[in-house]
């Protein structure tokens, strides 16, 4: 098959699930061609990218100026340099028709992706992730600037955040043109449901941890060594880290030989740095930044407890699926998360993990302590959490379902 993959931002080292679905349909011997939005931070970039030179084969979106006036004069220019080399190049003309396709249209974006992206192809399956994407290309399509199966996959603030600015109904293209949507959790179906998908339309496909990568080691502990407490992720309040840091203050007059390590950058890294230092414990809290998959996976080989701590943000944000707790969990780490989103589907209560309710500072502090206190029950916590993931979120055999739904998109016409 030949698949195109639509997304933000590439390369970005927090996505690595989106990575893992490429390099898996390259190793199963489809073409996958990468449209981004715009280019990501190369200094921390993961192996697969140069691996299965990834960056040859992304095309980026033509830059589309702040400024209202240079943007429709760049738009004038782009309408003359570029109007021949379609089949359809009345598309770019269609595209700045408002009435029909409203704020795509008016802000100019779509005549922007046209002006990028139209004509490339055909494809087989074009395979969008995040909203506003699907919206673009399922729009590329009905003006003939494209052509294949459509796929729209959200994860998360396309349906919880993005709605409370744009309106409940900005999708409501999508679901009527996309072939497929998919979503990871039962959590993001209601969430979709709620804003007009249809179930004919709707699959379930999970976001998984790469096993092979991710390798099982059994959490025991030397009594001369302190015990590494993780949370992988960005430092925004979805995250909920503040609450996080604060059970670790509340723990560690009883229990000082702990570091906890925060790898991941964001907005809110100065403040959760001063929070560190007010609560008396920065030498305790290590802020390691942005780190590589295989950075991170080497942080998950001597963690023993991952902490996950999401809350529901100011703006709706919520965890679809917490996908770092699977890889935690792959990794034979004990976790701590919260009762929040998706991340209940993701983490079996009691049995491959324990949950808490979210922004309860005593329920995470009583749970680390316990823990730490009881390394026999992080044992079983962790051989229990790598069975699980195996089960059900391992990705090569969540690729090879990527593919049955691919396929049986193209058998039912």
């Amino acid at each position: 098959m030949r698949i195109a993959f639509v997304i933000d931002v590439f390369p970005v080292c927090c996505d690595t699930f989106i990575l893992n679905q490429i390099s898996g349909l390259i190793d199963r011997g489809h073409t996958v061609d990468i449209f981004a939005q715009q280019p990501g931070e190369t200094s921390k970039i993961h192996s697969d990218i140069a691996a299965y030179n990834l960056l040859e084969r992304t095309a980026y979106r033509i830059r589309m100026p702040e400024n209202r006036f240079l943007r429709v004069l760049k738009a004038l220019g782009l309408l003359i340099t570029r109007f021949f080399r379609y089949d359809n190049p009345g598309a770019l003309f269609r595209s700045l028709n408002a009435f029909e396709y409203g704020r795509s249209a008016g802000s100019l974006r779509l005549f922007y992706e046209i002006a990028s992206h139209g004509g490339k192809g055909p494809y087989d399956i074009i395979h969008c992730h995040f909203g506003p994407n699907g919206l673009l290309w399922s729009l590329m399509r009905k003006l003939g600037a494209i052509e294949g199966k459509l796929i729209t996959t959200f994860h998360g603030w396309d349906v919880n955040v993005l709605p409370g600015v744009l309106g409940n109904d900005y999708l409501k293209d999508v679901f009527q043109n996309a072939d497929l949507c998919t979503v990871s959790s039962d959590f993001m179906w209601k969430r979709v449901k709620s804003l007009g998908a249809h179930d004919d339309k709707l699959i379930k496909l999970p976001v998984g941890a790469n096993t092979r990568k991710i390798a099982f080691s059994p959490k025991r502990i030397d009594k001369k060594q302190p015990i590494i407490i993780l949370t992988v992720g960005r430092l925004v309040e979805v995250k909920g880290i503040e609450y996080s840091i604060r059970a670790v203050a509340r723990v560690l007059p009883a229990h000082p030989n702990i570091q906890y390590l925060i790898a991941g950058d964001g907005p809110l890294r100065m403040d959760m740095e001063d929070l560190a230092g007010q609560l008396g414990i920065a030498g305790h809290v290590r802020f390691l930044g942005a780190q590589t998959e295989e950075e991170i996976i080497e942080l998950y080989a001597k963690a023993h407890i991952f902490i996950l701590a999401g809350v529901v943000a100011s703006d709706g944000a919520e965890e679809a699926q917490g996908v770092v707790l699977l890889e935690a969990q792959a990794a034979g780490i004990a976790v701590i998360a919260t009762r929040v989103g998706g991340i209940p589907e993701s983490v079996s209560d009691g049995k491959s993990g324990i949950l808490v309710p979210p922004r309860n500072v005593e329920a995470l502090a009583e749970k680390l302590s316990y823990l730490i206190e009881h390394p026999e029950t992080r044992l079983e916590l962790g051989r229990a959490g790598r069975t699980h993931v195996e089960a059900n979120f391992d990705s090569d055999k969540l690729n090879d379902r990527l593919v049955e739904i691919y396929q049986e998109l193209l058998q039912n016409g």
